[in-house]
């Protein structure tokens, strides 16, 4: 193992790497093994299982999504705040379809309570949307809906889902700005009890 050089920063780099370009779905223990050139046995000092794998992959994707996203919203707020994560979203997702897959998978609290990037990921959602002046629960439901649109764009974009021969890039900004006047126009509601 030394001659490899493998480390568990490697490997799991490697993981995310392979992610991209295999898709979450087909990531393995297996796979990652055959990228170094070893055998399966050699990263089980790095990696317990495949589910520890995973979320590996999750928690570094998270790390690097919410890097982008807060690159990209510093000093904004509003609509630009709003284009700015938006694009940012769409990027990632695009550009990384298996690490960003890996950012949505229900990680146990252990995990999830523990990875800064999914923590910030919260954060800079409900940071960036707060310039609207919504606040609870008006905001969760906002940080929501934006998420979604966000989440179905770049899916359907990655799958080549759409196959209109409009540009993808004015849907986006459309569809960007319809997100803005929702956001903007957000219903003030009391939350009903039933």
């Amino acid at each position: 193992m030394p001659r490899q050089g493998l480390t568990t920063e490697r490997v799991a780099a490697a993981a995310a790497d392979l992610a991209d370009s295999l898709g979450l779905d087909r990531l393995t223990v297996a796979a990652v093994a055959r990228h170094f050139g070893v055998a399966d046995a050699s990263l089980y000092g790095h990696v317990r299982n495949r589910e520890a794998l995973l979320h590996q992959v999750a928690v570094r994707a998270a790390a690097a999504f919410s890097d982008q996203i807060a690159l990209a919203v510093a000093g904004r707020s509003g609509r630009e705040a709003l284009i700015g994560f938006a694009q940012a979203y769409r990027n990632f997702a695009v550009t990384h379809p298996g690490q960003y897959t890996g950012t949505n998978l229900q990680l146990p609290p252990e995990v999830g309570h523990n990875s800064a990037g999914h923590l910030r990921l919260i954060d800079l959602s409900y940071a960036t949307f707060r310039g609207y002046g919504l606040a609870e629960p008006a905001l969760t439901d906002a940080v929501r809906f934006v998420r979604s649109t966000l989440h179905g764009f770049a899916t359907l974009e990655s799958s080549d889902g759409f196959g209109h021969p409009r540009a993808l890039d004015t849907s986006f900004r459309n569809v960007v700005d319809a997100i803005h006047t929702a956001l903007t126009h957000w219903p003030a509601r009391e939350e009903q009890t039933r």
